[in-house]
């Protein structure tokens, strides 16, 4: 019934391994990994990640999944991620398709192959992992042959605009994936047993809550090559629902986490806290796509921690979540995970801070060692501009958390900004520098004060980093046309100019052309399509690596497509406009969103809902699920 595999595991250790960087992140058979049998499983799967081992591997997503699903006896998962350019060349050069890194099966063996999709500047890389695999990259060049090749599916943040890929995926799961994969792969070992084709699998796919079939819907563009409409086959739902999981004490959670070989860049054990975020700033997707909170408890998590940290041998405990110091038992989990843990020489590391005393009061109380770099995200140069933005931060609280960080010892703080907001002016581009230069005269204040008590302190360093807004689906800044080039471009000379004379400042901005891309694809249609595979061809990938981005292939694609893609990142739309990810639910009322629009004009406030009442946004009566904290009163 099922493909039988083979293993390239002699050609790999043979032929690859000895000439390659970093081999042991291709080695698998990391400490807690799953052994199964091939031959045994009712159905296989290879979860890609389109980049290296040591930022896939850091993915928490990555690790439910791979839980998940092995925790089904029935079912096999097996990892793959983007192997580096130097091992990527001698694959092919040794004709040595995409394999898995557990058990060297080819990824085009698999029955399913998943790919969670992060980030729209890793879609190149996609293409180029499913080539290297052997399998046809478009949809209507897998169908026709029965189940000669794998179902192609994908996952993750940026499938709730999933039109730019959907010519390569036969089917997206939108939402939370933890009750979703095993369905998926209940209904596939169905259909393949009673003999159903791929095409009615799709068809029956398509009435799982969370499943989008791209192939039965189809766009309709108007003589001006505007999105109209999406035409909705008789057997698809009209709008796709996110899933999610109502209760996160119950849900699955990987506590025999692997232990990788090669160093990751989060290289500890890790326990989520909670999901969702209710604080609303208006240009973050995942404080509206993650809605809404569910926290853990505090006994459910110190159980999880407790199981992480004896299968692993990690000196370091994460918790992570989108705004872990909202976790509204932060303050006692910690001081219980420090009273068990401190003595055996395990660190805590709360990776998301709030701007704001509290929070730096947090992080003070987790550094056992000398203090290094601390982080904060005013988002904005300006009071008005936060307001817009709905922040929720004011330059008191800017203030009190760094007066809390000297008063902590801490000497580097590093502060994230962005440019290129809507109603941004350059008055909100010079409050950077502005505030910039009064955090470093607290730091002076600081230090002549410790001077007169001869108690020397190192002078106060700031390293600022300035991105490039990006509007993204399902926020209220979607109808938002992004800047120009040409505009970023100038806008950039302006902050460089005001930081000229600052000393004890560092300015970094990130790359224009790759922000601009970004949009492009963030807000794109599916004709995008054919942009990715004509970049593609000319070879792109790893295009969010410096050294490896190639704008001008990227700029030769899409003449080559004739599309132009300032269209798509600049043009701004309109209430009535029909978008291009209309059909997918994230769960949040799109009249809600436009709301939010409209406040932003006014630089109006929204509040946290945990701090005010119910503020309307539609997500708990759309999914049957409230915010839940783990204690009721918090909640009141």
């Amino acid at each position: 019934m099922y493909k039988t595999a083979k293993s390239w595991a002699a050609e790999v250790e043979s032929q690859l391994l000895p000439y390659v960087d970093k081999p042991a992140q291709y080695l698998g058979g990391e400490y807690n990994t799953v052994e199964k049998d091939w031959r045994q499983a009712a159905a296989t799967m290879a979860l890609l990640f389109p980049d290296l081992y040591e930022i896939g591997m850091s993915h928490l997503g990555m690790r439910i999944l791979y839980e998940v699903v092995n925790k089904r006896p029935e079912y096999l998962l097996e990892r793959v991620f983007a192997p580096a350019t130097d091992m990527e060349k001698l694959m092919r050069e040794n004709h040595i398709p995409l394999f898995s890194w557990d058990n060297y099966h080819a990824v085009r063996d698999f029955d399913i192959v998943g790919v969670t999709l992060q980030y729209e500047m890793s879609f190149s890389n996609i293409l180029n992992m499913l080539d290297l695999a052997g399998l046809p990259l478009l949809v209507a060049d897998r169908a026709g042959d029965g189940w000669q090749w794998p179902l192609v599916v994908a996952g993750g943040p940026c499938a709730y605009n999933p039109e730019p890929l959907a010519d390569f995926f036969d089917l997206f799961i939108i939402g939370e994936g933890e009750d979703v994969e095993p369905e998926l792969l209940d209904l596939y070992t169905e259909c393949r047993r009673t003999g159903l084709s791929r095409e009615q699998f799709l068809h029956r796919a398509a009435a799982l809550q969370g499943i989008y079939v791209p192939q039965l819907y189809q766009p309709i563009y108007t003589e001006d090559g505007r999105l109209k409409a999406m035409q909705v086959g008789s057997d698809a739902p009209a709008r796709v629902q996110k899933r999610l999981v109502q209760d996160m004490n119950t849900a699955l959670f990987p506590e025999c986490q692997i232990v990788p070989f090669a160093q990751i860049v989060h290289d500890r054990a890790v326990i989520e806290v909670m999901r969702g975020c209710n604080r609303g700033c208006r240009f973050c997707q995942a404080g509206i796509i993650y809605r809404p909170v569910r926290e853990k408890s505090p006994e459910v998590l110190r159980a999880q921690a407790a199981k992480a940290l004896a299968a692993t041998g990690y000196d370091e405990l994460g918790m992570i979540s989108l705004s872990t110091a909202d976790y509204s038992c932060v303050s006692p989990l910690i001081d219980q995970l420090l009273a068990d843990y401190s003595a055996d020489g395990v660190s805590v590391s709360l990776p998301s801070l709030r701007v704001d005393a509290v929070s730096v009061g947090l992080a003070n109380k987790l550094q056992t060692v000398r203090k290094g770099g601390l982080t904060l995200a005013p988002e904005a140069g300006t009071q008005r501009l936060r307001d817009i933005i709905n922040k929720g931060v004011n330059e008191e609280d800017i203030f009190a958390a760094v007066q809390a960080a000297l008063a902590a010892g801490w000497n580097t703080i590093k502060l994230y900004f962005m440019a290129g907001l809507p109603y941004e002016t350059d008055d909100d581009l010079r409050g950077i520098a502005q505030l910039a230069r009064q955090i470093l005269a607290l730091g002076r204040s600081r230090a002549s004060a410790a001077d007169m008590d001869a108690k020397p302190r190192r002078p106060l360093n700031i390293t600022v980093s300035v991105a490039f807004f990006v509007p993204k689906a399902h926020t209220p800044f979607q109808w938002f046309g992004q800047n120009s080039r040409t505009e970023l471009q100038r806008k950039r000379e302006l902050l460089f100019a005001e930081f000229k004379h600052i000393r004890g400042a560092r300015l970094n901005c990130h790359d224009i052309e790759l922000s601009f891309l970004e949009g492009v694809f963030s807000r794109g249609d599916r004709r995008l399509g054919q942009v990715l595979l004509a970049a593609h061809k000319l070879g792109c990938k790893f295009d969010s690596w410096h050294e490896h981005f190639a704008y001008d292939k990227w700029l030769q694609a899409f003449d080559k497509a004739g599309i132009d893609p300032a269209e798509y990142a600049e043009r701004q739309f309109a209430q009535e406009d029909c978008l291009p990810w209309e059909h997918i639910d994230c769960g949040v009322s799109k009249k809600w969103l436009w709301q939010e629009w409209e406040k932003a004009a006014r630089a109006e406030k929204t509040l946290d809902c945990r701090q005010g009442p119910c503020n309307g946004c539609g997500i708990c009566p759309a999914l049957g699920c409230e915010n839940r904290y783990c204690e009721s009163e918090v909640a009141e």
